[in-house]
């Protein structure tokens, strides 16, 4: 058993003093506020639980900082995203999703949902192991020490238009499998280990036909998997389905039975009052991806709304464009008081609800710190120019990643010091970065 000790802590009844951890066979055996720092590892700031990266494009990561030069919307950041896809093989994705979910552990997170279509070699061929990229991802997270959900996405068609489905475009085939069924036969071929949740995923309304839905749902079914899906990111995407199916894509899934409390809507920005009724009739969660939303101009999302109908929201980094999960979490409150020209739409505690929704990704044994779950926290300094002088309980709207100290994904250092046990977490990602362009 290790033991370790924190001054303050924020467990599910509130902030609690000198609070020790016992942790053994990856969790924790006992919590115990009003302890004695007597034998134990001394954390310091506050502790609070693992974050949960809910919503990930590992991949993405490559496009920050190359994308704002010429202006446009989703629809022409999207031809950047194709160019850097064309030059990913295994290895390369292994270094550039190693380095990127080692960032992720630097800012707190201790476990990611990642949203994975890039399935292929160009062209469409597939790989003489079909989950070759799948199992790259795997290891990444292995070896970047935080765990993994590996979201595999089917992803069919190149788009809607009212007249229906268009192909994929030759960039696009490396995402395809053609048909659902080809998809489900590779899918259902994954290997998984222990630090793995394998999770199924519908990329979009867009890139696979209605009556491919129910064989996707069936899958996650079968195991016991969670369910998630691209949802009303863009105004573009509703009024296509509506032309086409006479629908919403909310309404879509849900004729099709796949909405359910197994799925997650990424992203939800433009939902209508029905889909959110419907959303929380059928107990499903929304993942919201701020810093991601604001960069794409994507809009924003009715998180108040939500909130108000109880539908549980969980959170993403998504493209990557910011590694910081405060700002995940204080941007869901931050954009509401846009919105609404009121402060104080949600509590800290509730952002760091959202903010620790492991459930939503297979994990529903992590996310809180309680005797019994893993053992999983981040300890945030209090003394940096960024959090000298904050109230404790609302660190999460003056922390940023750069205060994250420590971090224990089930019971192991991850992060110590502010360092990962990888090493120069920014020299990797530059390398993985560099090689992932000069390949196309």
């Amino acid at each position: 058993m290790t033991s370790y000790f924190a001054e303050l802590a924020l467990l599910p009844d509130g902030l609690a003093d000198n609070v020790r951890f016992d942790v053994a066979d990856g969790r924790f055996t006992a919590v115990i506020p009003n302890s004695e720092a007597t034998g134990v590892r001394r954390l310091p700031g506050i502790v609070l639980p693992g974050f949960a990266n809910c919503h990930s494009h590992a991949f993405h990561r490559a496009l920050r900082g190359r994308t704002h030069d010429e202006g446009g919307t989703f629809w022409t950041w999207r031809e950047r995203m194709y160019a850097l896809a064309a030059g990913l093989d295994p290895d390369r994705y292994l270094a550039l999703a190693r380095a990127t979910y080692a960032e992720m552990a630097l800012a707190g997170a201790t476990a990611v949902g990642e949203f994975h279509y890039l399935h292929h070699a160009p062209g469409g061929r597939p790989y003489a192991d079909p989950n070759a990229m799948g199992d790259a991802l795997r290891a990444a997270a292995a070896e970047a020490g935080i765990r993994l959900t590996l979201f595999d996405t089917c992803y069919l068609a190149g788009g809607l238009d009212a007249n229906g489905h268009l192909p994929p475009d030759a960039r696009q085939l490396r995402f395809s499998d053609a048909t659902v069924s080809a998809w489900a036969e590779r899918a259902t071929a994954r290997r998984g280990d222990a630090n793995t949740c394998l999770g199924v995923a519908i990329h979009s309304v867009r890139a696979v036909p209605r009556d491919a839905l129910p064989t996707v749902g069936a899958a996650a079914a079968a195991d016991g998997a969670p369910l998630h899906v691209h949802v009303s990111e863009q105004v573009a995407e509703n009024e296509a389905c509506l032309e086409h199916y006479g629908m919403s894509p909310t309404a879509l899934l849900e004729d099709a039975g796949v909405l359910g409390p197994a799925t997650t809507a990424v992203h939800a920005t433009h939902v209508t009052a029905a889909d959110v009724q419907s959303l929380a009739e059928r107990a499903a969660t929304v993942c919201l991806c701020p810093t991601t939303e604001r960069d794409l101009a994507d809009g924003i999302g009715p998180a108040r709304q939500f909130f108000d109908a109880a539908v549980p929201i969980s959170l993403g980094s998504d493209q990557h464009a910011v590694m910081d999960l405060f700002e995940e979490a204080r941007g869901v409150e931050l954009h509401e008081r846009l919105q609404s020209q009121q402060r104080g739409r949600f509590l800290p505690a509730e952002l760091l609800g959202m903010l620790t929704a492991h459930d939503s990704i297979g994990w529903p044994d992590a996310g809180q710190l309680v005797a019994g779950r893993r053992a999983d926290l981040v300890a945030v300094r209090l003394d940096s120019v960024r959090t000298a002088g904050s109230g404790p309980d609302q660190v999460i709207y003056a922390a940023g990643a750069p205060d994250v100290d420590t971090v224990l994904v089930d019971g192991r250092i991850v992060v110590q010091d502010g360092q990962h046990v990888l090493g120069d977490v920014g020299a990797l990602l530059a390398t993985a970065i560099e090689d992932a362009w000069r390949s196309r």
